[in-house]
């Protein structure tokens, strides 16, 4: 770091210090207040935040000894001197980085950004390693310090808590994850996919043919996380994976996400189950799109409407009414604001407006019971067996038999029901071919493993959810959203309250020819205010 002039006030006095010395050189203010620095013993315990000065003279003893390999005395610049000591040790002797300089960048209140230049060396083998953070300077509770707050960020900004940074030979080869056109997927050119291709490589990388390399890498603690890496010192050889990913969808998808925080969206395509895109925007990386377990609001009433002409209970152009209100075993459900009663409405009206009530008003029907809707979506969509191998880590959602209020509540989507995206454009896939066709990233022929099965729906009833589907996309809640899409188009909303959310959670599915995509916006309000566009926007690309 750049080591200029430093100028400290004391009492009066002017003491300059000249840059040759480094930050070593500032302890002049230790030597005149008894040797503790800021809030030392023999001082009034300060309060309130670290001043411009404490900021700096803080940011300081932390940089300088962390530039010196001095783990411990760094760690003592630090509210969490235990924590930041383990990690920083790690850093010298697990990543074996050295020759570390910082240098800190305007700092922004208590705020200091900065820049770390480094060399990571292993067996011989040398890189230089660059990387920007930042940190935030806070007052301690106990000793009335200005201490660096501590942050697993701090140390890079890929660190999280638990996290560590090792250098080795890597557990796995690299892989050249390829798109069904033969196009080279990179964490670079398609950023949501990074987390995908770290846990392809996992369970793939000594299967696809490549020679490891050496590596710096943040290992994490959380189960079934692979490591990520960071930096490359010695070159393995790639092996060539091939998935099913289509490059420009995936594209649209990582561009549609990128609309809303928080979001996720899947495509698939119906007529084999080959999975075409996943994208996240989410602030902690995690995929929701294939492992989140959240409840799906309306689009759920693709499954209970199958149900219900199944069983035999109504059919598209079949009676469900659509009061106002409706009440099951003593609770009381209502529609969106504003939607008009109709109590002549087909289920196909019924369907295509959302409305809630309808759908629980036929629930008691004969010959339902409490576990029909959860014998619909695992014999039929396949659902909630755990029992999906798609070549990474996914769950196949859950809907369990339930009795009292969640019965009418798992009927559209709330309750005790759990879905993600990929479940839900699976669940578009089967209603609109009549085949259960597991969705999946990587080919089963790979390693053998089985994917799961389930009998699919009658073409009767197959061909009258796409029917409502398109319907509900050209007239219904739906066609805003998919406005402006040619083709054969079909869709469905969803908005799903969440306990503690004044905000509801947007779904929504569509397909547009032998293509099928859902997205979830948490907190995104109504299924085609967010979510909708997103999976226009993925259509669109692969339609």
């Amino acid at each position: 770091m750049g080591r200029g002039v430093k100028v400290a006030v004391i009492g009066g006095v002017f003491a300059v210090m000249v840059g040759g010395a480094g930050y070593g050189t500032y302890n002049i203010v230790s030597a005149l207040d008894g040797g503790g620095g800021s809030g030392s013993t023999g001082t009034a315990k300060k309060s309130g935040p670290p001043g411009e000065d404490e900021v700096a003279e803080t940011t300081e003893k932390f940089f300088t000894a962390w530039e010196k390999g001095d783990a411990a005395t760094a760690a003592s610049y630090t509210n969490n001197a235990s924590v930041a000591g383990t990690l920083l040790t790690a850093y010298g002797e697990a990543a074996h980085i050295t020759d570390v300089d910082v240098t800190p960048g305007t700092a922004t209140g208590t705020s200091v950004p900065f820049t770390v230049k480094a060399k990571v060396s292993y067996e011989g083998a040398s890189k230089p390693l660059t990387y920007k953070s930042e940190l935030t300077v806070v007052r301690g509770e106990t000793t009335g310090r200005a201490l660096v707050d501590w942050q697993p960020s701090v140390v890079h900004p890929e660190l999280k808590d638990g996290d560590t940074l090792v250098t080795e030979e890597s557990a796995t080869p690299q892989i050249q994850a390829v798109g069904r056109d033969g196009t080279v997927l990179t964490k670079e050119e398609y950023p949501s996919l990074g987390p995908v291709l770290a846990t392809l490589r996992e369970k793939y990388g000594d299967k696809a043919g490549g020679t490891p390399g050496v590596e710096l890498v943040v290992r994490h603690t959380a189960a079934n996380t692979p490591d990520t890496p960071l930096l490359t010192l010695a070159e393995g050889k790639p092996g060539k994976l091939e998935t099913t990913l289509s490059a420009n969808v995936q594209a649209a998808a990582e561009k549609a996400v990128k609309r809303y925080g928080e979001s996720s969206v899947v495509a698939v395509e119906p007529s084999t189950g080959e999975v075409l895109a996943v994208a996240n925007n989410r602030a902690d990386g995690f995929n929701a799109a294939f492992q989140g377990r959240v409840a799906p609001g309306s689009t759920m009433k693709i499954i209970t409407a199958a149900m219900l002409i199944d069983n035999g209970v109504t059919s598209m152009n079949g009676p469900a009414p659509c009061p106002d209100t409706a009440t099951w075993q003593s609770q009381t459900f209502k529609n969106l604001t504003g939607m008009a009663p109709d109590e002549g409405a087909t289920l196909a009206n019924t369907f295509m407006r959302s409305c809630n009530t309808g759908f629980i008003k036929l629930i008691d029907e004969e010959p339902l019971t409490d576990s029909s809707l959860t014998a619909e979506a695992e014999e039929r969509f396949g659902l909630g067996r755990d029992d999906w191998q798609t070549g990474i880590v996914s769950f196949d959602g859950s809907v369990p038999a339930s009795g009292g209020p969640d019965r009418a509540a798992n009927a559209i989507g709330q309750g005790q029901v759990q879905m993600n995206p990929l479940n839900m454009a699976s669940v578009t896939a089967t209603a609109i071919t009549g085949e259960f066709r597991q969705p999946y990233l990587v080919s089963p022929d790979l390693d053998g493993r089985q994917l799961a099965t389930a009998k699919g729906l009658p073409q009767s009833t197959a061909a009258q959810l796409k029917q409502m589907m398109r319907l509900t996309a050209t007239q219904g809640t739906g066609a805003a959203a998919m406005s402006g899409l040619g083709g054969d188009i079909g869709a469905k909303t969803g908005s799903a309250e969440v306990d503690g959310n004044a905000t509801s959670d947007s779904w929504f599915t569509g397909f547009r020819g032998d293509v099928a995509a859902a997205a979830m916006v948490q907190q995104g309000g109504h299924g085609g205010d967010a979510a909708g566009p997103i999976v226009a926007d993925v259509l669109r690309a692969g339609g």
